[in-house]
Protein backbone atom coordinates (compact mmCIF):
# COMPACT_ATOMS: atom_id res chain seq x y z
CA UNK A 1 0.00 0.00 0.00
CA UNK A 2 1.80 3.07 -1.23
CA UNK A 3 1.83 6.56 -2.63
CA UNK A 4 4.61 6.38 -5.22
CA UNK A 5 6.10 9.15 -7.34
CA UNK A 6 8.09 9.61 -10.52
CA UNK A 7 9.53 12.83 -11.97
CA UNK A 8 9.80 12.82 -15.75
CA UNK A 9 12.48 14.78 -17.58
CA UNK A 10 9.91 17.27 -18.90
CA UNK A 11 8.82 18.26 -15.37
CA UNK A 12 5.78 16.00 -15.13
CA UNK A 13 5.52 14.66 -11.57
CA UNK A 14 3.42 11.49 -11.47
CA UNK A 15 1.76 10.58 -8.17
CA UNK A 16 0.29 7.07 -8.05
CA UNK A 17 -2.11 5.76 -5.41
CA UNK A 18 -1.97 2.00 -4.86
CA UNK A 19 -4.04 0.78 -1.91
CA UNK A 20 -5.65 -2.57 -2.84
CA UNK A 21 -8.31 -3.70 -3.18
CA UNK A 22 -10.26 -0.50 -3.98
CA UNK A 23 -7.91 2.41 -3.20
CA UNK A 24 -9.84 3.36 -0.07
CA UNK A 25 -7.10 5.32 1.65
CA UNK A 26 -6.38 4.83 5.36
CA UNK A 27 -5.75 7.87 7.54
CA UNK A 28 -1.98 7.68 6.99
CA UNK A 29 -2.52 7.48 3.23
CA UNK A 30 -4.44 10.75 3.12
CA UNK A 31 -1.72 12.53 5.07
CA UNK A 32 0.98 10.99 2.85
CA UNK A 33 -0.84 12.11 -0.29
CA UNK A 34 -1.25 15.64 1.07
CA UNK A 35 2.44 15.95 1.89
CA UNK A 36 3.51 14.46 -1.45
CA UNK A 37 1.47 16.94 -3.49
CA UNK A 38 2.47 19.86 -1.28
CA UNK A 39 6.17 19.10 -1.70
CA UNK A 40 5.76 18.66 -5.44
CA UNK A 41 4.39 22.16 -5.79
CA UNK A 42 7.36 23.56 -3.89
CA UNK A 43 9.89 21.87 -6.18
CA UNK A 44 10.96 24.19 -9.04
CA UNK A 45 11.75 21.13 -11.17
CA UNK A 46 8.04 20.18 -11.17
CA UNK A 47 5.97 21.82 -13.91
CA UNK A 48 2.77 19.79 -13.58
CA UNK A 49 1.44 17.03 -11.31
CA UNK A 50 -0.37 13.98 -12.68
CA UNK A 51 -2.49 12.14 -10.10
CA UNK A 52 -3.38 8.55 -11.01
CA UNK A 53 -4.07 5.17 -9.45
CA UNK A 54 -3.29 1.51 -9.90
CA UNK A 55 -5.95 -1.16 -9.63
CA UNK A 56 -9.65 -1.45 -10.42
CA UNK A 57 -10.53 2.14 -9.65
CA UNK A 58 -9.13 5.57 -8.94
CA UNK A 59 -10.31 6.02 -5.36
CA UNK A 60 -13.11 4.69 -3.12
CA UNK A 61 -12.78 7.35 -0.43
CA UNK A 62 -11.83 6.69 3.18
CA UNK A 63 -11.15 3.26 4.63
CA UNK A 64 -14.40 2.64 6.50
CA UNK A 65 -13.16 -0.67 7.91
CA UNK A 66 -10.22 1.11 9.52
CA UNK A 67 -12.63 3.62 11.02
CA UNK A 68 -14.87 0.90 12.47
CA UNK A 69 -11.91 -0.99 13.95
CA UNK A 70 -10.88 2.10 15.92
CA UNK A 71 -12.50 3.02 19.23
CA UNK A 72 -13.40 6.61 19.94
CA UNK A 73 -13.12 9.33 17.33
CA UNK A 74 -9.41 9.16 16.48
CA UNK A 75 -9.90 7.54 13.08
CA UNK A 76 -12.80 9.84 12.19
CA UNK A 77 -10.87 12.95 13.14
CA UNK A 78 -7.81 11.62 11.36
CA UNK A 79 -9.76 10.90 8.17
CA UNK A 80 -11.42 14.32 8.29
CA UNK A 81 -8.11 16.10 8.71
CA UNK A 82 -6.31 13.92 6.20
CA UNK A 83 -8.95 14.41 3.50
CA UNK A 84 -9.06 18.12 4.17
CA UNK A 85 -5.28 18.43 3.83
CA UNK A 86 -5.13 16.25 0.70
CA UNK A 87 -7.88 18.22 -1.06
CA UNK A 88 -6.30 21.48 0.07
CA UNK A 89 -2.84 20.43 -1.15
CA UNK A 90 -4.20 19.72 -4.62
CA UNK A 91 -6.13 22.97 -4.82
CA UNK A 92 -3.23 25.05 -3.52
CA UNK A 93 -0.50 23.19 -5.41
CA UNK A 94 1.60 25.85 -7.14
CA UNK A 95 1.41 23.99 -10.45
CA UNK A 96 -1.58 22.49 -12.28
CA UNK A 97 -2.76 19.07 -11.12
CA UNK A 98 -4.22 16.68 -13.70
CA UNK A 99 -6.31 13.70 -12.59
CA UNK A 100 -6.29 10.50 -14.68
CA UNK A 101 -9.36 8.62 -13.49
CA UNK A 102 -9.82 4.90 -14.05
CA UNK A 103 -12.85 2.89 -12.96
CA UNK A 104 -14.67 4.24 -9.94
CA UNK A 105 -14.10 7.61 -8.29
CA UNK A 106 -16.19 7.80 -5.14
CA UNK A 107 -16.47 9.91 -2.00
CA UNK A 108 -13.02 11.21 -1.19
CA UNK A 109 -12.02 10.45 -4.76
CA UNK A 110 -14.43 13.14 -5.92
CA UNK A 111 -12.87 15.44 -3.35
CA UNK A 112 -9.49 14.86 -4.99
CA UNK A 113 -10.52 15.31 -8.62
CA UNK A 114 -12.91 18.15 -7.83
CA UNK A 115 -9.93 20.21 -6.72
CA UNK A 116 -7.74 19.18 -9.66
CA UNK A 117 -7.30 21.57 -12.55
CA UNK A 118 -8.03 19.09 -15.34
CA UNK A 119 -9.64 15.65 -15.44
CA UNK A 120 -9.13 13.01 -18.09
CA UNK A 121 -10.84 9.65 -17.65
CA UNK A 122 -11.13 6.13 -18.98
CA UNK A 123 -14.32 5.53 -20.90
CA UNK A 124 -15.54 3.14 -18.18
CA UNK A 125 -14.93 5.60 -15.34
CA UNK A 126 -17.72 6.89 -13.14
CA UNK A 127 -18.08 9.32 -10.25
CA UNK A 128 -20.27 9.47 -7.16
CA UNK A 129 -20.59 10.63 -3.58
CA UNK A 130 -22.28 7.88 -1.52
CA UNK A 131 -21.78 9.77 1.75
CA UNK A 132 -25.49 9.82 2.61
CA UNK A 133 -25.52 6.01 2.50
CA UNK A 134 -22.55 5.97 4.91
CA UNK A 135 -24.14 8.30 7.47
CA UNK A 136 -21.71 11.09 6.60
CA UNK A 137 -21.46 14.29 4.59
CA UNK A 138 -18.70 15.82 2.52
CA UNK A 139 -17.38 16.38 -1.01
CA UNK A 140 -20.53 18.20 -2.14
CA UNK A 141 -18.14 21.14 -2.44
CA UNK A 142 -16.16 19.20 -5.02
CA UNK A 143 -19.07 17.48 -6.75
CA UNK A 144 -20.47 20.96 -7.38
CA UNK A 145 -17.33 21.69 -9.40
CA UNK A 146 -18.17 18.76 -11.71
CA UNK A 147 -21.90 19.21 -12.36
CA UNK A 148 -24.54 21.98 -12.13
CA UNK A 149 -26.16 22.70 -8.79
CA UNK A 150 -29.44 20.80 -9.16
CA UNK A 151 -27.78 17.73 -10.62
CA UNK A 152 -25.25 17.84 -7.78
CA UNK A 153 -28.07 17.84 -5.23
CA UNK A 154 -29.84 14.95 -6.93
CA UNK A 155 -26.66 12.87 -7.11
CA UNK A 156 -25.90 13.71 -3.49
CA UNK A 157 -29.33 12.89 -2.05
CA UNK A 158 -29.70 9.66 -4.05
CA UNK A 159 -26.06 8.47 -3.95
CA UNK A 160 -26.32 7.85 -7.69
CA UNK A 161 -23.20 7.80 -9.84
CA UNK A 162 -22.53 9.58 -13.12
CA UNK A 163 -20.44 8.29 -16.02
CA UNK A 164 -17.29 10.13 -17.03
CA UNK A 165 -18.62 10.42 -20.59
CA UNK A 166 -21.60 12.34 -19.24
CA UNK A 167 -19.30 14.77 -17.45
CA UNK A 168 -17.63 15.66 -20.76
CA UNK A 169 -20.80 17.50 -21.78
CA UNK A 170 -20.61 19.52 -18.55
CA UNK A 171 -17.01 20.47 -19.29
CA UNK A 172 -15.59 19.03 -16.09
CA UNK A 173 -13.99 15.99 -17.73
CA UNK A 174 -11.84 16.99 -20.68
CA UNK A 175 -12.20 13.71 -22.55
CA UNK A 176 -12.61 9.98 -22.12
CA UNK A 177 -10.30 7.43 -23.71
CA UNK A 178 -10.05 3.63 -23.69
CA UNK A 179 -8.75 2.42 -20.33
CA UNK A 180 -5.63 0.98 -21.93
CA UNK A 181 -4.78 4.41 -23.36
CA UNK A 182 -5.47 6.47 -20.23
CA UNK A 183 -1.94 6.74 -18.90
CA UNK A 184 -0.43 7.71 -22.23
CA UNK A 185 -3.19 10.24 -22.90
CA UNK A 186 -2.72 11.79 -19.47
CA UNK A 187 1.04 11.99 -19.95
CA UNK A 188 0.54 13.68 -23.32
CA UNK A 189 -1.75 16.26 -21.76
CA UNK A 190 0.68 16.80 -18.90
CA UNK A 191 3.53 17.25 -21.39
CA UNK A 192 1.56 19.97 -23.14
CA UNK A 193 1.30 21.90 -19.87
CA UNK A 194 4.85 21.09 -18.81
CA UNK A 195 6.19 22.62 -22.04
CA UNK A 196 4.89 26.08 -21.08
CA UNK A 197 7.01 28.63 -19.24
CA UNK A 198 6.75 27.41 -15.61
CA UNK A 199 6.91 30.98 -14.32
CA UNK A 200 3.80 31.86 -16.27
CA UNK A 201 1.99 28.62 -15.41
CA UNK A 202 2.62 29.08 -11.68
CA UNK A 203 1.36 32.65 -11.90
CA UNK A 204 -1.68 31.46 -13.85
CA UNK A 205 -2.51 28.84 -11.20
CA UNK A 206 -2.32 31.45 -8.44
CA UNK A 207 -4.42 33.89 -10.46
CA UNK A 208 -7.14 31.35 -11.23
CA UNK A 209 -7.36 30.33 -7.58
CA UNK A 210 -7.56 34.00 -6.64
CA UNK A 211 -10.64 34.60 -8.80
CA UNK A 212 -12.39 31.36 -7.83
CA UNK A 213 -15.89 32.27 -6.55
CA UNK A 214 -15.92 29.44 -3.98
CA UNK A 215 -13.57 29.01 -1.03
CA UNK A 216 -13.32 25.24 -1.36
CA UNK A 217 -11.26 24.80 1.80
CA UNK A 218 -13.79 26.57 3.99
CA UNK A 219 -16.89 25.03 2.39
CA UNK A 220 -15.56 21.48 2.72
CA UNK A 221 -14.60 22.06 6.35
CA UNK A 222 -18.15 23.28 6.94
CA UNK A 223 -19.53 20.03 5.52
CA UNK A 224 -17.26 18.03 7.80
CA UNK A 225 -18.84 19.68 10.83
CA UNK A 226 -22.12 17.96 10.01
CA UNK A 227 -20.34 14.64 9.58
CA UNK A 228 -19.00 14.89 13.10
CA UNK A 229 -22.47 15.80 14.37
CA UNK A 230 -23.89 12.65 12.76
CA UNK A 231 -21.22 10.64 14.55
CA UNK A 232 -22.09 12.18 17.90
CA UNK A 233 -25.75 11.15 17.57
CA UNK A 234 -24.77 7.62 16.50
CA UNK A 235 -26.24 7.71 12.97
CA UNK A 236 -22.89 7.43 11.21
CA UNK A 237 -21.79 4.36 13.19
CA UNK A 238 -25.05 2.57 12.37
CA UNK A 239 -24.56 3.16 8.66
CA UNK A 240 -20.87 2.27 8.64
CA UNK A 241 -21.47 -0.91 10.66
CA UNK A 242 -24.13 -2.00 8.17
CA UNK A 243 -21.82 -1.30 5.23
CA UNK A 244 -18.91 -3.22 6.77
CA UNK A 245 -21.17 -6.16 7.61
CA UNK A 246 -23.09 -6.41 4.32
CA UNK A 247 -21.28 -4.23 1.77
CA UNK A 248 -24.58 -2.43 1.15
CA UNK A 249 -26.25 0.73 2.49
CA UNK A 250 -28.25 0.25 5.70
CA UNK A 251 -31.64 0.90 4.10
CA UNK A 252 -31.24 -1.47 1.14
Amino acid sequence: MTISTQLHDNGTFVVTMDYPPVNALPVAGWFRLAETVRQAGEDPAVHVVLLRAEGRGFNAGVDIKEMQRTTGFDALVGANRGCYLAFKAIYECAVPVIAAVNGFCLGGGVGLVGNCDTIIAADDAYFGVPEVDRGALGAATHLARLVPQHLMRTLYFTSRTIAAKDLVQHGSVLETVPAADLHDAALALAAEVAAKDPRVIRAAKAALNGIDPIDVNRSYRYEQGYTFELNLIGAADEHRDAFVATGRPMND
